[in-house]
């Protein structure tokens, strides 16, 4: 039975009540396919891809891709391994990776801008600028540079652009600025 990707695919196999549904490759380019069946609450095998590939060597003697040589073969190879892998829901485990995974994405992006920012700085103030830039420090060094010719204002103004994109970053990382402690008499209350 060929069923379409749709809506209506629920009410064609509701024909089946017990049903199993085989992947190749659902820690992969199945991955999205396998995870919204599993969420559905259908089972589903994942197929590696080299043990269909081998199924479809031995069936045709060549292990050629075509949409129904594949789908017997994932099939095949879904009923005759004896280590099948069933493709679990996805539960809180993932939200817990969601969350990390895009505040590492961040981190690198901030970083970069970071580095890029810094090495314009580099070239606007003479002799460099050898700490950790800041996006407070960075504003204060374009506050203070003063571009004197047309590649001066193209680096102050790609500056500028990256301490935009910096403070963006940095707000959506949560970062607080980092304010040097004052020195300042501490006041004692009678």
């Amino acid at each position: 039975m060929r069923v379409r990707a749709s809506a209506a695919q629920a009410l064609k196999l509701a024909a089946w009540p017990e049903r199993t549904w085989a992947v190749e490759g659902a820690g992969g380019l199945g991955h999205l396919l396998a995870r919204r069946l599993a969420a559905a609450g259908e089972r589903v095998l994942d197929v590696p891809p080299k043990l269909a590939a081998r199924v479809r060597l031995l069936e045709a003697g060549d292990t050629s891709k075509n949409d129904p040589g594949d789908a017997r073969s994932v099939a095949i190879a879904a009923l005759r391994s004896k280590d099948r892998r069933q493709v679990a829901a996805e539960d809180y485990a993932a939200v817990l990776k969601i969350w990390p995974r895009r505040h590492r994405d961040l981190s690198r992006a901030r970083d970069q801008v970071a580095c890029r920012l810094h090495a314009v700085l580099r070239d606007l103030v003479p002799g460099g600028f050898s700490e950790e830039i800041s996006a407070g420090q960075a504003a204060r060094i374009l506050g203070q540079a003063g571009p004197a010719g047309a590649v001066a204002r193209a680096r102050h103004e790609l500056a500028g652009q990256f301490l935009a994109d910096l403070r963006s970053l940095d707000a959506q990382c949560g970062r607080r600025r980092r304010s040097r402690p004052r020195r300042s008499a501490l006041a004692v209350p009678p």
